[in-house]
């Protein structure tokens, strides 16, 4: 009888991981569908309906795995840094030099880029009309000026040619999803090149000659 007992138990173990699998499988499915809609047809025409027969999955079950539309993007935008592999970042800046840090922040921002510039894209046209969604938007852009600043005010005085301040500025304005995808789409360079050449770019523009 105890081990009836245990093939039972062992059962209903296997079937909550299956239907745990299975879930994450459609929200997988509902995510990739709407990754593809949005960025294909835009924020405004695409509709939940769309993504759940792209999905292959009903329309109530869309609303209960993300909510709605908007919890759609909010869930895509929320996978943008995993794309990017912010703990090997993390690892990369522990104990490197100034010029080092600013390579591993380009190496990140261009696989960020690379992954999920169209999520980045989505969002910011998205916010245009949707203020969760721009609100989203502004979050991340603060949040990459907190980590940057916390980087720059860890090195020694006199290591920055320009203040903190500026520092963040010009970062912001030269390692943009704008720039990165004017001279990989427009100018036909390789994602490499634009990581060597931000690489290389600002050390020039922000730190102070040896």
């Amino acid at each position: 009888m105890s081990e009836d007992s245990g093939s039972g138990t062992e059962r209903r173990q296997y079937e909550s991981l299956r239907r745990t699998a299975q879930a994450q499988e459609t929200r997988a499915e509902i995510a990739r569908a709407a990754r593809e809609l949005f960025i294909a047809h835009g924020w405004a025409a695409t509709t939940v309906r769309d993504v759940a027969r792209e999905a292959g999955v009903s329309v109530p079950t869309v609303y209960a795995t993300y909510g709605n539309k908007t919890g759609l993007a909010l869930a895509l935008a929320d996978s943008a840094d995993l794309a990017a592999d912010l703990p090997r970042l993390v690892e990369e800046l522990a104990d490197a030099e100034p010029r080092d840090q600013l390579a591993a922040m380009a190496a990140y921002d261009r696989r960020l880029y690379e992954r999920a510039g169209d999520v980045i894209q989505l969002v910011r046209d998205a916010g245009r009309t949707e203020p969760d969604l721009a609100n989203t938007y502004d979050d991340g852009r603060r949040r990459a000026d907190e980590a940057r600043h916390q980087v720059f005010t860890s090195w020694p005085a006199g290591t920055l040619r320009v203040d903190v301040a500026q520092a963040l500025d010009i970062y912001a304005a030269l390692c943009t999803i704008d720039v990165y995808t004017t001279l990989t789409v427009e100018r036909a360079w390789s994602p490499d090149q634009v990581q060597t050449w931000w690489a290389e770019t600002l050390p020039q523009l922000l730190l102070t000659p040896s």
